[in-house]
């Protein structure tokens, strides 16, 4: 058995396997050209994908979020190929799957159904920042000159807070 060369097999990348795995399904899904679909920000944080399913009911299309991954998938069900005579046959309605890979900060709103073309709403969730100030102390105690150790602060830091001898306060 032969194991693919990956960028991933760096000793300096380790535990980027999930990421190399999402890269996978990314190329294997850029292969597929049906159906079509656009990706449009409709507003600041809001994406919208739409995907032209024309001939597919609601009954016909499936939508999932599994894990990080969106799911749209289409099975006509119930017309037999017998059924009708094409002349010619250039809409086509066989069964799809599609997949997007979305970040961890992307959560689905809703999808609906418009003329032929689902659309499936996205948004971004944008955190809120927060600082954290950590307090750095010397780990000896005392300092080589014999003087206790120095606590910097390193979310306060004015020039007219530092003493003039960098000593505690």
């Amino acid at each position: 058995m032969s194991r693919r060369l990956s960028l991933f097999d760096s000793p300096f990348l380790l535990g980027f396997d999930q990421f190399e795995r999402a890269l996978d399904r990314v190329q294997r899904g850029a292969a597929e050209g049906y159906p079509p679909y656009n990706i449009e920000q409709v507003g600041e944080t809001q994406l919208r994908i739409t995907v032209a399913v024309a001939g597919f009911d609601m009954e016909d299309l499936s939508v999932q979020l599994e894990q990080n991954q969106l799911v749209i998938r289409g099975k006509r069900a119930g017309e037999e190929e017998g059924e009708r005579v094409f002349l010619h046959r250039g809409i086509a309605t066989r069964q799809f799957q599609r997949s997007f890979i979305l970040s961890d900060d992307i959560e689905v709103i809703g999808a609906a159904l418009d003329n032929g073309l689902l659309n499936i709403d996205l948004r971004r969730i944008v955190p809120e920042t927060t600082v954290q100030t950590i307090a750095i102390t010397s780990a000896k105690g005392k300092g080589a000159n014999g003087k206790s150790g120095r606590t910097i602060d390193v979310g306060q830091n004015d020039a007219k807070d530092n003493d003039k001898n960098g000593e505690d306060r």
